[in-house]
Order: structure tokens, then sequence, then C-alpha cells
């Protein structure tokens, strides 16, 4: 496959080529913003510092995700939370902080890259819908709907209401809620949800999960809906249909 290497360190660059050539892949490597959006297009993948001469990493990469539909995996030394969850808001896909193992972001790559197949993606997502109807039932209309408060969250047809009214989550963001509201009762830890829904175990160590929590918590207006436990991972709360206030976000 094709990559493109946006790294303006000629050491680093170097040592990415050069892993990158020795699985297979070929490799174009930029240093600056503007050649990086001339030669989007080409890709197949991208690998992004935000440490550019020319234009802000973050910046960069909301104009890449404008023309550029591949996997996009950013590696830079910004490791503050704030730069994480930026990175992943504006439309990375993985977020690998310097220094790092080759081996670690080579399998995060491919990772990334069996994500990003539309078959594949439609198959799971296929298997995920059997499953959750198999374990909820389904209405006589066809779909699976649990309920929260005045939460409703419809598996087959995949939307989320409040109070009557739609709310726009994002693909993962719904797989995410989906996934807890399959069995509402079980608390699901971060490695389990991080394998269904991103399809890679590895990224427990990312903010990924946390920030498309946090999405869902701010588009409902319910932070409650998704419950935190602590050093483990989350489980569907419960919501006061008659406040939207938190009834069940403490541990036991």
């Amino acid at each position: 496959m094709h990559a493109l290497l946006v790294e303006d360190d000629d050491r680093m660059a170097h040592a990415l080529s050069t892993a990158l050539a020795r699985r297979g892949h070929t490799v174009r490597r930029v240093g600056r913003a503007l050649d990086a959006l001339l030669h989007a297009h080409e890709a197949e993948f991208v690998l992004l510092d935000l440490g550019l001469p020319d234009l802000d990493g973050i910046q960069l990469l909301r104009r890449l995700r404008a023309v550029c539909a591949a996997p996009l995996i950013v590696v830079t030394a910004r490791c503050e939370e704030r730069d994480i969850v930026q990175g992943l808001r504006a439309g990375a896909d993985d977020y690998v902080v310097k220094p790092f193992r080759m081996a670690e972001l080579i399998a995060r790559i491919d990772t990334v890259r069996r994500r990003s197949d539309p078959a594949a993606h439609e198959a799971r997502e296929a298997r995920q819908a059997r499953g959750d109807r198999e374990r909820l039932g389904d209405r006589e209309d066809g779909s699976a709907v649990v309920r929260r408060g005045d939460v409703d969250i419809d598996l087959a047809g995949r939307t989320v209401t409040v109070a009557g009214a739609e709310v726009a989550l994002t693909r993962r963001e719904f797989d995410v809620l989906a996934h807890l509201a399959a069995r509402p009762d079980q608390v699901h830890a971060r490695e389990e949800i991080l394998d269904r829904v991103w399809g890679d175990v590895l990224l427990a160590a990312s903010r990924s999960l946390d920030v498309h929590v946090a999405g869902i918590r701010s588009k409902t207006g319910r932070a409650e809906l998704v419950r935190t436990v602590r050093g483990f991972g989350y489980q569907l709360g419960r919501v006061d249909s008659r406040t939207g206030s938190r009834t069940d976000s403490r541990l036991p």
C-alpha cells in the first residue's frame, strides 16, 4: 500500500520509511503541510506529525480530512490530554505519542487499515446487529429499543432520541452506546469495548474511547447515560426522565 508520511524530522522520517518499506509499503515522505495536501489523493494511509514548519498539525489534519478519506494516524511528541482529544476529534483514526515502539506503530497501522475496509466493517456491523436483536428481542416493527429515562436507543434503526428529539451521534459514538445498551446491566471492560467497536485492543492505552464517551454525554445532555467504573470500563447508566439528573453514576 502507498503511505503518505508527513514528517519534517529527517531521522524520524528515515526510520519510519525504512520500517514501512520492510512491510512492503511504498512511501512518499513530505515535510510541509502544503506538500501533504498536494499528495493526499495518492495516499492509502497517512502518518502525520503535528509539529510542522508551515502550518499547525491540527489545522492540517482538518484539511486532510476534507480531501482524503484514507486511514490517518497522528505520530507526534505532543502528549497533553487536550492535544490527544483535539487530534481524535479532528478526524485521526489513532494517536501515537513519540517515543514509541516501532512494532506497536506497525500493529496500529495494520489494525486501522483493517477497520477501514468497508466490506469487513459492514460484515462486523451486521454480526453486531444480529447479536443485539437476539439479546434484546425485536419489537413488532422490527426494531430493538433500549430506554433510559427520556433517552431511547434504537439499536436496529441506529438512532438516539432524548425527550423525543433525535440526537446526531457519530457512527462510532453510536457503536459505543449500542454496545453498552445491548447488555445494559453489565459492566463492560475498556478492552472489550475497544475490541468490539474498534477491533483493536491495543487502543486501550489511548484516549479514543474516552473521547467518544465524552461526545455521547455532551450531545445527549445526559452525562449519567454512560457510567464510568473507575479502573475498569463503562456501563449504561440510568437517567431520571423528570429531571435528567444523575441517579446511577457512582460505583456500588
